[in-house]
């Protein structure tokens, strides 16, 4: 028997998250295992449920959505895949949610028909962008492109180690660097030298600023 698609749902609009959530209902793959009402019942919720997937209100009380990100991105443990909710078609939101390793993107305007594609691309490990914001990624990509054309040490960096360098790029320390993948700080100081030597970067802050200037193209 196959198993059922786990799914929180979390959104401070009463309406629209029932809404969300009898879609989900509706769907006899998926299970609606949670819903809530702000971001820290949120983060409660997808601590205890560990649910395939969380639907996320990117504006939130308490917690926003990318805040909820930014603790699921650093746990070892939370194996989850994030879908944010939002109204706007803001092109740094859009940004910062995949740099803190967002899976989904759906515009609330059309959500009710986006939605459970969503959750079933991100439940395969797939990305999901509303048709609408594809305009939004394309220009992501062609910028992730550029920097590669520009900096072509970023080619050599290990799997590894562009997951520190993207965590580098969030501010994560080392300590935090170490958690979120599992090893030890020792490792990831070695894998920051690496980094900067394959960059061609030099001095102590350098890595940091590259990091932080090229966030949205790493």
């Amino acid at each position: 028997m196959t198993s059922l698609t786990s799914i929180i749902v979390a959104d401070d609009h009463p309406l629209y998250r029932k809404g969300l959530a009898e879609l989900v209902r509706s769907d006899s793959g998926m299970e609606l295992v949670c819903e809530a009402n702000d971001g820290e019942d949120a983060l409660k919720a997808i601590q205890q449920h560990r649910p395939d997937v969380a639907v996320l209100d990117v504006e939130m009380p308490k917690l926003s959505g990318l805040e909820i990100a930014k603790e699921v991105k650093l746990s070892e443990k939370l194996n989850v895949g994030l879908i944010m909710v939002t109204a706007y078609k803001d092109a740094e939101m859009f940004n910062e949610a995949f740099d803190l390793g967002v899976s989904g993107y759906v515009l609330k305007e059309s959500a009710i028909h986006d939605i459970l594609d969503g959750i079933r691309a991100v439940a395969k490990g797939e990305q999901y962008i509303s048709p609408s914001l594809a305009g939004l990624l394309l220009k992501r990509r062609a910028a992730t492109q550029t920097l590669r054309t520009e900096t072509p040490g970023i080619n050599q960096l290990t799997p590894t180690e562009r997951k520190v360098l993207k965590l580098i790029s969030i501010d994560r320390t080392s300590k935090e660097i170490a958690h979120s993948l599992g090893i030890s700080p020792r490792t990831v100081e070695n894998h920051r030298a690496n980094i900067s030597r394959k960059l061609d970067i030099k001095g102590t802050h350098s890595l940091l600023k590259f990091a932080f200037q090229h966030r949205s193209r790493l």
